[in-house]
């Protein structure tokens, strides 16, 4: 009887766990909705009143709403690939590519792999382009508030500011364990609240000054129906960069208590999230395409249709800048930890990959050292190097975004998740709910084509002048 009682006095201090043996998770449906929102609002919203520029006061709005919609259906379906092969019980996806990795077999987690980091990559050589366009508004309204609006105002600093941006980041490149700290989605989902809501603000005001609304039905004109076409495709592309946030559904949801169901919870949050999202979204486009029209500008707080007040702009864009130092670092470590755990796989006796020196750092006590490692010396400096020069070589902010939201939208906004969804269900072919899914993925894959190669003809004739 002893015996017995102290067993279950032992069961009943230890801690409870989850059925994978983690520690319980807490999540609910509104830590599962500011983690969206987190994940979905970026620089991405500060195109969204060019992009409704050149759709015009139709077709602009209706993108927004149709990408939120589509936004949706990927999200509904992925969330139903977090527990396989049931949504009840049995293993977790943890991740995107876990989930493609249980359901969809290797060749396709290396498709998932290769656009993952791909998207990453870019994203990285994007908010360089951004962060130097910020820092060169803020040199600029300070001029214009100075000497006035008609004055010379350089714009010719931005390569010295992707340089001065590439060296802050290799230097946060090698801070250790910085992936690990917590503060900095903290800091990056204030900042980017904050910058769009400005950006928001200083449309609805500018809209009201001017006391009418601008803008046309068919959007900017263009001198040839070919360079229309090409801006449409652009918009689009930028609205795809701006909007979905499929990578991180799987991550979001296993954060969140398995009662109710996980997926419950997370179809309601993904509603919640897309409704609070498009509303933003069609404010911010909206009131910047009333209040300056056709001349909307690529970047809503650094194309100078606002002047003043110059120290609130000056406060968005820094907020911007912030908001990227960091998140350049939250995107890039993620390729750096696939980097070092690769290269060790393939290279386990090699002490240029695995071994580590202790390198004394001038001003502070001799105990304590840094410890290089001459791959990651290597690597993270080649990386770094080439998402400046790649910044340096195509600074275009509408276009590369455009490039960024059409490469991925297809494969894996689409593509994959209505795959897993048809085996996770076990959907057969030719089926009304297969037919349906696979005439959803036509649709978005023609969608994505168009808006690919329009902002690739983008990059081009801007970089051929």
């Amino acid at each position: 009887m002893a015996h017995h009682g102290s067993h279950s006095l032992e069961l009943d201090a230890a801690p409870e766990l989850d059925d994978d043996g983690h520690a319980p998770r807490t999540g609910n449906l509104w830590t599962c909705f500011a983690h969206i929102i987190t994940g979905v609002i970026g620089c991405g919203v500060l195109a969204l009143s060019w992009s409704v520029s050149q759709l015009g006061w139709v077709g602009g709005p209706v993108a927004l709403v149709c990408f939120a919609f589509v936004t949706y259906i990927s999200a509904y379906l992925l969330s139903h690939c977090y527990r396989s092969p049931d949504l009840e019980k049995r293993q977790r996806n943890y991740t995107y590519m876990d989930a493609v990795r249980t359901h969809l077999g290797e060749k396709r987690t290396w498709l998932c792999g290769l656009l993952q980091y791909l998207n990453l990559y870019g994203t990285a050589v994007a908010y360089t382009i951004t962060t130097a366009t910020c820092l060169g508004a803020i040199k600029r309204a300070n001029c214009y508030h100075e000497e006035g609006r008609e004055a010379p105002c350089s714009a010719h600093d931005e390569h010295l500011y992707m340089l001065l941006f590439g060296a802050a980041q290799l230097v946060l490149s090698f801070i250790p364990n910085f992936h690990n700290m917590a503060w900095l989605s903290v800091v990056a989902a204030i900042m980017s609240f904050t910058y769009a809501s400005i950006g928001l603000g200083l449309g609805l005001a500018k809209t009201i000054e001017n006391g009418t609304i601008k803008g046309s039905i068919a959007g900017v004109p263009m001198s040839t129906p070919a360079q229309k076409v090409w801006r449409v495709a652009q918009a689009i592309g930028d609205i795809a960069f701006a909007y979905p946030y499929t990578l991180v559904v799987l991550e979001i949801q296993d954060t969140l208590k398995s009662t109710p169901p996980e997926s419950e919870t997370m179809q309601k949050g993904n509603v919640i999230a897309v409704l609070a999202t498009t509303f933003f979204y069609l404010g911010v486009a909206c009131f910047g395409y009333a209040a300056f029209g056709n001349a909307a500008p690529g970047n809503l707080l650094t194309g100078f249709g606002f002047y003043e007040p110059y120290w609130l702009i000056d406060f968005a864009n820094a907020c911007i800048v912030l908001h990227l130092l960091g998140g350049y670092q939250m995107f890039s470590q993620q390729i750096f930890t696939f980097a070092d755990r690769s290269l060790a796989a393939m290279f386990p006796n090699s002490a240029f990959v695995n071994k580590f020196y202790a390198v004394r750092v001038p001003g502070l006590p001799s105990s304590v050292s840094y410890k290089l490692n001459l791959q990651r010396l290597c690597f993270r400096t080649a990386y770094v190097a080439s998402t400046t020069g790649l910044a340096l070589l195509f600074p275009y902010f509408n276009e590369v975004l455009g490039v960024l939201g059409a490469i991925i939208f297809w494969p894996l906004v689409i593509y994959l998740p209505v795959e897993m969804y048809c085996v996770q269900r076990g959907i057969l072919p030719w089926t009304r709910g297969w037919v349906a899914l696979q005439a959803f993925s036509a649709v978005c894959f023609v969608v994505g084509t168009f808006a690919f190669v329009g902002s690739v003809e983008g990059v081009i004739r801007k970089r051929l002048g």
